[in-house]
């Protein structure tokens, strides 16, 4: 493929031109998780294809869903990264879509049914730095280019980036930038507690960031996971993403009338509040109170994150349980839920569609006081409403799943 131009470099000269940075990484990070997700619930399952089709398709819907797991993994390496700087990690995001405007006119984000469009999208996010590569047709950028931002400017603002690899090598020349001027204990001045480990999370690639060293380390990682390392991409997301194209590819050759994917659309239970063209919404009742409560528990994983990233006076044991709910929530509360949207009617309005999750935020998500037993109530009060609205769509498995969780982050409240 060809060659591009080299990318622009990214301007740090202070801790706020970072902190910014990081920020949109974090929201950038989020968002290519979502996608990936969408693409993997809306896959058919083994009643809607031939036995051939299936065990491809499951093949796929593995791998989408590995690469997913790991686009979390960077997440919280960025929110490492944010903590060591003494920034506070963000969790929060703009709704889908961003087409335009957010984040670099380059750099465009919505939910996609797995298929042709999907493929081409995450080809071209997960792209090589310096790789020509085009996006899929519904992404036209339509904002202009953002004005450079000037090394004596006192207030972050947006930078141009093209690639998601140009956007962290960025981030680690601005980190060796800082700690050369600040020096390294000026710069990483958050506490070593507040860093997710790989022994408290059991995710090996995880790595806690106390120096300049170890920072690095982590930018590394989610580079070389993305759009692999020195150009080898051939194991990372791009280089996956890519045999799965292959192998998509040849069997629609083979049967032109293959459709793996469900006819899912990313409607919404209400317009977004920061989204002013209308979006579809979910019309059917019955659909709307499912695709209602895996907002509530995607709310409330959120909630859990941002208070694991943000914690005050937690015991190790109480850490140790924000992990196992949040990991809780995703497998045994999002995924049953998520793919059990992919099959119910969107309503009357969009005929013959499904819906999938849009991953909605419902308001510009805030943060619990920083005292303990009063975020613990709100987080165990939020896992109740949970577990009752599942009860009332008799989703029992996953009422269970959300009652246990409050019922053991209630008995650390005094």
């Amino acid at each position: 493929m060809p060659e591009s131009k080299p990318e622009p470099r990214l301007v740090v000269e202070h801790r706020e031109h970072l902190w910014w940075l990081l920020s949109e990484a974090a929201q950038l990070e989020h968002m290519i998780m979502c996608q990936y997700l969408y693409a993997g619930f809306s896959l058919k399952d083994a009643d809607e294809l031939t036995a051939e089709q299936h065990t491809m398709v499951e093949g796929w819907r593995k791998e989408v869903h590995g690469i997913a797991v790991q686009e979390m993994l960077h997440m919280v390496l960025v929110a490492n990264l944010m903590s060591a700087i003494g920034a506070a990690p963000t969790f929060g995001r703009p709704n889908f879509p961003q087409r335009s405007g957010y984040f670099p006119a380059g750099v465009q984000l919505d939910l996609l049914p797995f298929g042709t469009a999907a493929l081409t999208h995450f080809l071209y996010l997960e792209r090589p730095e310096g790789m020509e590569r085009l996006d899929a047709t519904e992404f036209v950028p339509e904002a202009p280019p953002r004005a450079p931002v000037a090394p004596d400017d006192a207030l972050p603002r947006p930078q141009e980036f093209a690639t998601v690899g140009h956007l962290y090598r960025g981030i680690a020349d601005g980190l060796r930038h800082l700690a050369d001027r600040l020096g390294e204990d000026g710069l990483f001045v958050g506490p070593p507690r507040a860093q997710a480990t790989p022994e408290a999370f059991h995710w090996p690639q995880l790595i806690a960031v106390t120096d300049l060293e170890s920072a690095l380390a982590a930018v590394e990682e989610i580079i070389e996971q993305g759009e692999g390392a020195r150009g080898d991409w051939r194991d990372a997301h791009y280089g996956r993403f890519l045999r799965i194209w292959d192998e998509y590819k040849v069997a629609r050759e083979k049967d032109p009338g293959f459709a793996p994917a469900r006819p899912v659309l990313p409607a919404f239970t209400r317009q977004p509040f920061d989204t002013k063209d209308p979006r579809p919404l979910i019309t059917d009742p019955a659909t709307l109170e499912i695709a209602e409560l895996f907002n509530v528990g995607y709310e409330v994983l959120l909630q859990t994150l941002t208070r694991y990233f943000t914690h005050t006076d937690e015991t190790d044991e109480q850490l140790d349980l924000l992990i196992g709910a949040s990991f809780d929530l995703m497998t045994g509360v999002l995924r049953p839920l998520g793919r059990t949207l992919t099959r119910l009617p969107a309503g009357p309005d969009h005929p013959g569609r499904t819906v999938g999750p849009a991953f909605e935020m419902y308001y510009q998500m805030g943060n619990f006081v920083p005292w303990r037993t009063a975020a613990w109530r709100l987080l165990t009060e939020r896992f109740r409403v949970l577990a009752d609205r599942c009860v009332r769509v008799e989703h029992a498995n996953v009422a269970a799943t959300a009652s246990a969780v409050a019922d053991r982050l209630a008995t650390h409240i005094a």
